[in-house]
């Protein structure tokens, strides 16, 4: 299982995976732990701020699933490097922060024919979108079309109540679980929690006839580099 940050998602995404017993983790990371992610980052303590993520979620998985195999990539998920971190992986759980990233993360698993998991939680909001493998639709990019063309704004800018990344993270779990022991009827299903009322919805995304990723005449058929916003991926 791969899991694509180690932020307010990903970190109970990793923790329940690691605690499933059923998996080996592959986490991808480049970011040092700060004093502001501590509300929603649950994994991570006073004493880690200023060091690595990745050796921080690495040492606090292991203390809770001694069992469990990690293996820690320190870097970003990139268009270079998609390839080769995709590598033996079964499922991805995509927990990034920014839609440049989700967008190569949703390319790359489509053209690698590996299920994803796209988990995001903003303010009081919480989504987890299911894409199946080997050309199921409908994809992200039926969803979503295409970045947007002004900058969205994130946890940093719009704020994030830290329950609602726990829902995130924990429904995205259950969804790569659940496909890990075969039950695919989820592919193409987004749930969506709203802290304010305390529901979860889930409904059943249609595809689109002209998706550039999974329509009728695909036009993506590599990861260039331009096309995420000319790196954006890389912020």
């Amino acid at each position: 299982m791969l899991v694509i940050g180690a932020g307010g998602v990903g970190t109970p995404v990793a923790l329940a995976l690691a605690l499933s017993g059923s998996c080996r983790l592959r986490i991808v990371d480049d970011d040092e732990v700060e004093l502001s992610n501590l509300h929603r980052q649950i994994l991570f303590q006073d004493s880690d701020v200023g060091r690595s993520k990745l050796e921080a979620l690495t040492r606090a998985l292991r203390s809770h699933a001694p069992q469990v195999e990690v293996e820690a990539i320190d870097g970003r998920f990139l268009p270079e490097t998609a390839g080769e971190i995709l590598r033996g992986v079964a499922v991805v759980v995509d927990g990034s922060d920014n839609f440049a990233t989700r967008f190569l993360t949703a390319d790359a698993c489509a053209l690698a024919e590996v299920p994803v998991v796209h988990g995001a939680a903003l303010r009081w909001q919480a989504t987890c979108f299911v894409t199946g493998a080997g050309g199921r639709r409908p994809c992200y990019r039926c969803l979503f079309e295409d970045l947007p063309e002004e900058p969205a704004p994130d946890c940093g800018t719009a704020g994030v109540l830290g329950p609602v990344c726990g829902v995130s993270g924990g429904v995205a779990a259950d969804a790569a679980l659940r496909w890990l022991a075969g039950d695919t009827r989820i592919a193409g299903t987004v749930a969506s929690f709203d802290g304010h009322s305390g529901r979860l919805r889930r409904t059943r995304v249609q595809p689109r006839a002209n998706c550039s990723l999974c329509g009728e005449g695909a036009t993506i058929r590599e990861l260039d580099r331009r096309r995420y916003g000319g790196g954006r991926c890389d912020a």
